[in-house]
């Protein structure tokens, strides 16, 4: 008997803390600080509504319809050759175990910074910290572990119970931390560059912006591997996908717009450069928490917050890993869990080990896996080579709340394709 999550909200906080992760508290803020503030935002928002939230609906109604994870879906919804399919399905689902190689990774990052604030009060030196790669590797292996635990014990049981309050405890934080970053001396400054919008920025450098927020919109809901679809098939035809999908992504879009109200005020105030890139979270904010009243405190908070943030995604990914092999094998969890985290747990040394190879894997995961496999999703839902658009569009619309429009066919077919394949030839011109 395949199991059901227990309801409705546990599916929402899973799916959201799947898409809520590192994109939204990390990435978010450095690309919009590169792209001009405000402006940048709102063209992140256009592409969100284009082209995420539909991709978002797309798979899971694939596994709603299916009860089964990416590949089982395509073989077993694909209206002709099934079996190729289901090798593009396999495709796509291996690419969840390419994000874990290096996100586990990261995810111990920020387990070691909170550590270092509960015991020290002060951040890690970045720098020495990564040069230490056997501490990297226990951080690493300690998220690895944790994940495979949970996810052993089973998708109620475990991995919606746990993903439930970790998500509403980082609801909570974030709000906190938003109070906090809103009340600093430098905050309207902060608030100036990130709310009202400056399209001169925009104008100045337009290919930039429009490929940073795709790119954006495409990595945030964490869509293109099959994830969505194996949450998809532990629910049932209730509410209609297309509303479920939308408060998927007013909770995503929640956490990665308070996270610049954190930061850009913080910046402003302590004079931090917005545009620092990735290394604004773990080499320049831990400047704004020394300069701060009751730093060791806000710092241990905010980390915490980033913690969850990524363990969060760390649970749902490994979920859609042991769901979708369980699917196809039917081996007992407890077994495939436990080979996932040593595979994992295996996989993931090299990004600790070798310099270089963590942004190696980002890239391909980021700017062609994802991509690739979105792309073939659309075409599966909207083609007759696949699902085919009537019996897509019928099963995102069942349940209550508003149907899956007719015209978004086109959207499907045309617009979102000709979206991707723009990504991916940005990646390849970088």
């Amino acid at each position: 008997m395949r199991e059901k999550l227990s309801g409705r909200l546990g599916f929402i906080m899973l799916a959201a803390g799947c898409a809520v992760g590192l994109g939204n508290v990390w990435r978010f803020p450095f690309i919009v600080g590169q792209n001009g503030g405000a402006a940048f935002v709102l063209v992140y928002f256009a592409f969100l509504a284009l082209f995420g939230f539909p991709l978002l609906i797309a798979e899971l109604s694939l596994g709603r319809a299916s009860r089964c994870g990416i590949s089982g879906a395509l073989r077993s919804l694909a209206r002709r050759r099934g079996r190729t399919w289901h090798i593009i399905g396999s495709v796509i689902f291996s690419g969840n175990a390419l994000l874990m190689l290096y996100y586990t990774d990261v995810g111990g990052w920020l387990l070691r910074f909170t550590e270092s604030y509960v015991r020290f009060g002060a951040a890690p030196d970045f720098s020495a910290m990564l040069a230490d790669c056997r501490s990297c590797a226990v951080f690493m292996l300690a998220s690895v572990a944790a994940a495979t635990a949970v996810c052993s014990v089973g998708v109620r049981n475990g991995v919606e119970r746990m993903t439930k309050w970790m998500m509403l405890a980082l609801l909570a934080l974030i709000v906190v931390l938003a109070v906090k970053a809103l009340g600093l001396e430098g905050a309207s400054k902060g608030l100036e560059f990130y709310l009202k919008p400056d399209w001169s920025k925009v104008a100045a450098r337009p290919a930039k912006v429009i490929f940073d927020a795709m790119g954006q919109a495409f990595f945030t809901l964490s869509v293109g591997v099959g994830c969505m679809t194996i949450f998809g098939s532990y629910i049932d035809r209730g509410q209609s996908l297309v509303k479920e999908s939308a408060l998927i992504v007013v909770v995503d879009t929640f956490v990665a717009f308070v996270s610049g109200l954190i930061i850009f005020p913080a910046s402003a105030t302590y004079g931090i450069a917005v545009d620092a890139g990735p290394g604004l979270i773990f080499e320049a904010l831990p400047k704004v928490f020394a300069a701060m009243e009751g730093g060791r405190v806000w710092g241990t908070v905010f980390f915490l917050f980033l913690s969850l943030a990524a363990f969060t995604t760390i649970i749902a990914v490994f979920e859609c890993i042991i769901g979708g092999i369980v699917d196809e094998t039917g081996w007992r969890r407890a077994r495939v869990a436990l080979a996932t985290g040593a595979a994992v747990a295996a996989g993931s040394l090299p990004a600790v080990f070798i310099p270089g190879a963590l942004e190696l894997e980002d890239f391909v995961f980021s700017q062609f896996w994802l991509p690739l496999g979105a792309l073939s999703v659309c075409i599966f839902v909207s083609s007759r080579f696949g699902w085919g658009f009537s019996g897509f569009r019928e099963e995102a619309s069942a349940g209550d709340g508003p149907d899956l429009p007719l015209w978004s066919r086109m959207l499907y077919r045309w617009v979102i394709p000709a979206m991707i394949i723009a990504v991916i030839a940005g990646g390849l011109a970088k």
